[in-house]
Parts: structure tokens; C-alpha cells; sequence
């Protein structure tokens, strides 16, 4: 005969914590992936020591073009991004008045900072940010108060980087939510025009957008009106992206329960307070890492400007080092550095995204 007989409860297996446990798990978690990691450990032990040579020990650091030549084949020269750096960071901004973009690249990126702060959430920071942009501009553009005239075809390097990525997420964000709330519309003539303009942005390579922007766009202008390269570039960057960011805010929207909808709806909210109060909060929650994913691409992809004779951080390169026959030998150490930049900012949004999905985890748990 059968006798019932509980069993006692048991503690919970504990998750061993730390970076050796971290190694355990994602490096040495099978045969397979410990065979991969010794692998790659070996050959990253054994190209070490010639790349630490070339990059560090046999490398040149001062801007001496006898010296880096007689180096060249054996050790890296640093020395370029000395001697260029002026042409890598500002383009052809006019070489006197530096400190205009300078200063107005600090400003953006401190307003950029202070926006990812809790604390520096406050009214002001709206104000903040219409206030910081008329002084951007007004510092790149001058022609007042003293400052230089500088037609945007001569602005370039990290500024018009920063602008173009800063603003154009600016601008394609809210796109991007009327997008997607237009796919999930009951109106089929909205929901159909939404998903025509996704579909087609998305169906085209973003190259084609800015020559589109760039040289067609002003054929069906009135003759003699021809806006800024500068404004159609941004346009059309903004555009892009807002379609890609459509569908990353769609799937949010499609994450979030229907009775949450019909919760809203039974304390009286109307549909576009159920949105903007319930909905779009866990919607854009939940797809935190698919944004910034979309925020990098942005960023990076404004190097393709180039193709229209902007010249941002990746074309000032090209303009500063290709036209010198001295130091155009050195156009690796010259992508060395400014790819030491794009990976500082991209790995930046990376770890803030990170600290937004650990806040957003510590609110639903409370």
C-alpha cells in the first residue's frame, strides 16, 4: 500500500557569481567553446608580442616625417595624428576659427551626457536643448557679432558627426512612433500608407536616399530654390532611420498586452492618453536594446556623407592625409584613431542602454 509522504523543501540552487564563474559559463561551457577560446587565446598570445612592437615599442610618436619613414615596415606612426589632427577633427573649417567648433561640440555632447542623468530629468532640460542647438549653429555658422561667416560645405570632422546623429535621432524618433502606430491604425488607408513608406524606405540602400536628397530632390523644387546640402542630408538620414525605428517600435507595441489597452480604457482614458501614458511606456521599454542598436547605426552610418561632399569625421581623414604626399603613407594610423573614437561613443550607448534595461529591471520588480 502506497503511503503519501512529503518531501521537504529544498533550498534553491545558488548562481555562483563573479568573473570566474562569468569565464566558466561563457568561455569554457563545452568542449566546442573551451576547443574555440584556447584557439583564439593561442593566436592572440602569439601575434601580441609584433602588434605591441608596431603599435607601442618601435612606434613614432612625434610629428617627424624622417623619422616615421625610416620606421615604416617596423613601427607605427603616431606622429600623423599630431601633425593632422586639426584637418581630422574640423575638416575645412577655417584653421583660425577652431574654437567655434570646439566649443560647440562640447556643449552638444555635455547637453547629451546631462539627458542620460536621472537627476538632470527636470523641466529645464527641454529649454536645455533649443537653447544648446541656436548656439551650435550660430557658433558653426557665425556671420554676427565679430564671428567669421563658415558656409556649411566647409564644416566637417567629429561636429558634423555629432550633429548629424544627434539630430537626425531626434527627428526620427517621433517619426517613428506615428510609423508604427500607423501599421497597428483600424484605419486601413493610414495603416496601408504607413506600411508603403516603410517597406519602400527600407527596401533601398541609404546611399540612394542621400543622392536622392542631394541631387533629385531639387529638380522638383521651383527653379532657383535650392536648400542646403546640409539640411537635405539630415532630412534624408532622418527619414531612413525613422523607418528601420518603426519597425523596432512596433514590436514593442506588439509586446504589450490587449488588457492593457482595455485596462486604460476602463478608468476613461482615450486612445492617445492610453498611448502615451500605458502603452508606449512598456512598448519602448521593451525594445530599449533594438533602439540603441538603431541610435549606433545612425551614428555611424553619417560617414556615408562623403558621397555628397560633406566631409564628417571618416572624410576629413581622407581630406587631411590624401592630398600630403608625406603623410599619406600613414592613412592606417590615421583610421587607427578614428576608429578609437567611433568605439568610445558607440561602446558609451552601449553600457547606457545597459544601465537603462538594469533600471527598468529594478522598477518591475518592486
Amino acid at each position: 500500500m502506497a503511503v503519501w509522504q512529503m518531501i521537504p523543501a529544498r533550498a534553491a540552487p545558488e548562481q555562483p557569481q563573479g568573473w570566474l564563474a562569468w569565464l566558466r559559463r561563457e568561455l569554457f561551457g563545452g568542449w566546442l567553446n573551451a576547443l574555440t577560446t584556447l584557439a583564439l587565446l593561442a593566436w592572440g598570445l602569439s601575434a601580441l608580442p609584433g602588434l605591441a612592437d608596431w603599435t607601442l615599442w618601435q612606434a613614432v610618436w612625434r610629428p617627424d616625417a624622417e623619422a616615421c619613414q625610416a620606421a615604416r615596415g617596423s613601427g607605427a606612426c603616431w606622429g600623423v595624428i599630431a601633425e593632422k589632427q586639426r584637418l581630422i577633427l574640423f575638416g575645412r573649417y577655417p584653421e583660425a576659427e577652431h574654437w567655434r567648433p570646439l566649443l560647440a561640440s562640447l556643449l552638444l555632447l555635455a547637453l547629451v551626457v546631462a539627458s542620460g542623468l536621472r537627476r538632470c530629468w527636470k523641466r529645464w532640460l527641454l529649454p536645455a536643448w533649443g537653447l544648446v542647438w541656436a548656439l551650435f549653429f550660430a557658433l558653426m555658422g557665425g556671420g554676427f557679432a565679430g564671428l567669421e561667416a563658415v558656409p556649411t560645405e566647409r564644416w566637417g570632422g567629429l561636429p558634423l558627426t555629432l550633429m548629424l546623429a544627434t539630430l537626425s535621432i531626434l527627428l526620427a524618433c517621433p517619426l517613428a512612433v506615428l510609423l508604427a502606430l500607423g501599421r497597428r491604425s483600424r484605419l486601413p488607408a493610414i495603416r496601408v500608407l504607413c506600411a508603403c513608406y516603410v517597406e519602400l524606405v527600407r527596401g533601398v540602400p541609404l546611399i540612394s536616399v542621400l543622392f536622392m536628397a542631394s541631387f533629385l530632390f531639387p529638380l522638383f523644387l521651383p527653379a532657383g530654390t535650392t536648400p542646403d546640402v546640409l539640411l537635405r542630408v539630415l532630412l534624408g538620414i532622418a527619414l531612413f532611420a525613422a523607418a528601420y525605428l518603426a519597425e523596432t517600435v512596433r514590436a514593442g507595441l506588439q509586446s504589450v498586452p490587449n488588457g492593457q489597452v482595455d485596462a486604460a480604457a476602463s478608468i476613461g482614458l482615450g486612445w492617445w492618453q492610453s498611448q502615451r501614458l500605458v502603452v508606449l511606456p512598456q512598448a519602448l521599454g521593451a525594445v530599449v536594446p533594438g533602439l540603441m542598436n538603431s541610435f549606433i547605426s545612425i551614428f555611424k552610418d553619417s560617414s556615408l556623407i562623403t558621397i555628397v561632399s560633406l566631409y564628417e569625421l571618416t572624410g576629413s581623414l581622407g581630406l587631411a592625409l590624401s592630398g600630403d604626399p608625406v603623410w599619406r603613407p600613414y592613412m592606417i594610423e590615421g583610421y587607427c584613431f578614428i576608429t578609437a573614437i567611433y568605439f568610445v561613443v558607440c561602446a558609451a550607448m552601449s553600457r547606457y542602454s545597459r544601465w537603462v534595461e538594469r533600471q527598468q529591471a529594478r522598477a518591475l520588480t518592486r
